[in-house]
């Protein structure tokens, strides 16, 4: 029975004016998740990126900690089906008033508790997306976004299934896997979205025409070898 690593991507500068880029925290947790797969011997023989620049860099800052023979020889493969969905939209199609990323960053800042102000506004533009009452509004509707991530799974179902493959991409991505995999609600997918720790590890075993889940947001590499401060939600 094959694997599949699925990685939620490290920190990214979330209320910069480019949020695709990993913070320095972000770039030290692909690092220790380098650290983790290295100790536990884990060898990959595909890694695959969505192509956002936050992807790559972790999967740079995981490579370099980690042996060659661990590492495929092959240059990874950029998979478009695994890019996340454009956030950005999404906030913006709900709050037109956050077109500029660090408004949005002042605004939170000035909120008692920002963590909860912005889980709020996230939920409401999620369910606008989700809803289908506006999908002409969006570069990508949210049952085309599905459909996308689903295919991308789709095209790692091959005969040799007994190899390993690592996935670095984004949240919305991995829970939309989740969905299909366990058959959740629109909703659910939504919470997990929310929930799934920055470089946390969901791992897929995996045989032909078959996709089962053997764990789900695992960062206790974070917690074991970097400590609490490398957990990080956002």
């Amino acid at each position: 029975m094959g694997q599949i690593f699925l990685v939620r991507s490290a920190q990214a500068s979330f209320g910069s004016a480019n949020y695709d880029q990993l913070s320095p925290r972000g770039i030290e947790q692909a690092r220790l998740l380098g650290q983790w797969f290295a100790r536990r011997g884990q060898r990959f023989h595909r890694v695959l990126t969505g192509g956002m620049a936050r992807h790559g860099q972790a999967a740079d800052a995981c490579q370099a900690e980690m042996p060659a023979g661990l590492w495929p020889p092959a240059q990874r493969e950029v998979e478009p089906g695994f890019a996340e969905f454009d956030h950005h939209e999404v906030m913006l199609r709900h709050c037109p008033e956050f077109a500029d990323p660090v408004a949005l960053g002042e605004r939170l800042a000035g909120q008692r508790e920002p963590q909860r102000a912005m889980e709020q506004l996230f939920r409401a533009a999620m369910q606008r997306w989700m809803t289908g009452w506006h999908d002409d509004e969006y570069a990508q509707a949210w049952p085309e976004f599905r459909a996308r991530v689903v295919a991308a799974l789709e095209r790692l179902d091959r005969p040799d299934s007994k190899q390993a493959t690592l996935v670095l991409t984004s949240s919305g991505v991995i829970a939309t896997v989740m969905q299909h995999v366990l058959g959740l609600q629109d909703y659910q997918v939504m919470e997990m979205t929310w929930k799934m720790a920055n470089c946390s590890v969901t791992r897929l075993l995996h045989r032909p025409g078959e996709f089962g889940l053997d764990y789900f947001n695992n960062y206790a590499h974070l917690e074991s070898l970097g400590g609490k401060d490398m957990l990080t939600y956002r």
